[in-house]
């Protein structure tokens, strides 16, 4: 079983909304609270810091009521900045650039973009929500693809070697070395040497801290 986590969920559509709450409550999760909408998402969230039990992360809809169109995102952003410390994974029926690159632009600690799909492979979508609330990233494969495949940002990754193309997506799924290596069939080493090499060719030096390997893959974004 994963590190328990605790989870504020914010879906309009209740049967999903439930259904959500049973796949995390049934791997050892704490779904502390559950919303219809953004504005009530920020409003549970700050009801709950004020009571010292700020969740560990929130899983959000991009579009919500009123409109259905970014409240979602909106909220995301907004409780990333006044809450540092809380991870947030959005959810979303299809890659929508303009939003992952918003919800991105910022600090890279605690963060997911997945697709709605991606919640019936049970595993990864726990695996996701644990990573974001650990502080990590995850990134849906589809999204990776999309946004590394902007023709107006290729400049920024035309020095990079298709496999080390290859291992940046990887990288920006959340994965780890060794979990890379094991998808690329390759040795741990190799794999250690194809980042060392992305981190030099994207100009992210040592000082950048255990962010660089999600600066490695914002770091088009920003050009």
């Amino acid at each position: 079983m994963e590190d328990r986590v605790r989870v504020v969920i914010a879906e309009d559509s209740v049967l999903l909304r439930e259904g959500l709450t049973r796949l995390l409550t049934d791997r050892g999760h704490d779904v502390v609270a559950g919303v219809g909408d953004a504005e009530a998402l920020v409003k549970t969230i700050a009801e709950l810091d004020d009571e010292g039990a700020l969740p560990d992360v929130v899983v959000a809809d991009v579009r919500m009521p009123p409109t259905h169109t970014d409240e979602g995102v909106r909220a995301a952003v907004l409780l990333r900045k006044a809450h540092p410390g809380l991870g947030v994974l959005v959810l979303s029926q299809y890659v929508e650039e303009r939003y992952a690159t918003e919800l991105l632009a910022g600090s890279s600690h605690g963060v997911g973009y997945l697709l709605k799909d991606r919640v019936a492979e049970v595993r990864e979508f726990v695996d996701a929500v644990v990573r974001v609330a650990s502080g990590g990233t995850a990134l849906d494969p589809e999204v990776v693809a999309q946004l590394l495949g902007r023709s107006r940002k290729q400049h920024v990754l035309t020095g990079l070697t298709p496999r080390e193309r290859e291992v940046l997506g990887l990288m920006a799924e959340g994965r780890t070395n060794s979990a890379i290596a094991k998808q690329l069939v390759v040795s741990d080493g190799a794999v250690e040497k194809h980042v060392s090499n992305i981190f030099l060719k994207l100009g992210l030096s040592p000082s950048d801290g255990d962010h660089r390997r999600v600066l490695a893959v914002l770091t088009y974004l920003n050009s």
